[in-house]
């Protein structure tokens, strides 16, 4: 059994976001980039999956720019066995990645493809359920476990009333949350073993695929900065300060 997991090159999470002086988006000059925490997580599990003699190989793919290759060979380092990189310099939408993956999983014969539930960076929350629909195979959204059994494949999902479980037939997209587990560190013979393992690079257009895009940002503006807070006497001030100030009362 083969397990395609996708991962995304973003900003790294404990960098602070800049955006460029023109407004025209994020500025990515001297910031470290990672692979999104989310599949990162989604990298765990298949690696699990592997050394539970579930999965037999793990292949790891990404879309991007050449320098995305960076992750994968992080996501190799983690034990992961090859990577696929489908280079590009536009940016990818979420209909568009899809597209592409569903050529990677036929291609390769993949039986779960495991993907973040989200990407840090555009919050979109759309590439798996599409690839699911695409595939017309089911789906296991924000998995906070994933048990693979007999064929098919129990996930627990983590919803807005508790938890619930539903059984899907493989093949299946999972997509990860962040309670499914807690990635490990690699060590630095896996980081050296990483570089020597196969990474083969394609095109958008080995998919069909075009990304020329169809939305167009207008514009990019940071958050407004939070005021200082301040210090009251006593409680009916605070209350005043709630019902005539902030009028939240």
């Amino acid at each position: 059994m083969k397990a395609l997991v996708a991962v995304k090159r973003v900003i790294d999470y404990n960098v602070k976001v800049r955006v460029k002086a023109d407004n025209s988006g994020v500025d990515l000059s001297n910031t470290k980039m990672s692979i999104n925490p989310f599949c990162e997580i989604a990298v765990e599990e298949a690696v699990r999956l592997k050394e539970a003699g579930i999965v037999d190989e793990v292949i790891v793919a990404s879309i991007g720019p050449k320098e995305a290759q960076e992750q994968i060979r992080a996501a190799l380092a983690l034990g992961a066995d090859r990577g696929i990189l489908v280079q590009t310099d536009e940016k990818a939408y979420p209909l568009q990645v899809a597209k592409i993956l569903k050529g990677i999983a036929e291609q390769e014969s993949a039986e779960i493809i495991l993907m973040g539930k989200i990407a840090i960076d555009d919050d979109n929350n759309q590439t798996g359920q599409m690839l699911a629909a695409l595939m017309g195979i089911g789906q296991g959204t924000f998995a906070s476990e994933v048990k693979v059994e007999g064929g098919k494949v129990n996930v627990t999902r983590e919803v807005d009333g508790g938890l619930e479980t539903v059984a899907l037939s493989l093949p299946a997209v999972i997509t990860t949350d962040l309670r499914l587990n807690e990635p490990r560190y690699a060590k630095l013979p896996n980081i050296m073993k990483a570089k020597k393992k196969p990474l083969d690079e394609k095109t958008p257009a080995d998919f069909g695929v075009d990304m020329t895009s169809k939305q167009q940002i207008l514009k990019v503006t940071p958050p407004p900065e939070r005021a200082a807070g301040i210090k009251v006497a006593s409680v009916d001030e605070l209350i005043d300060k709630l019902r005539n100030e902030a009028h939240v009362i």
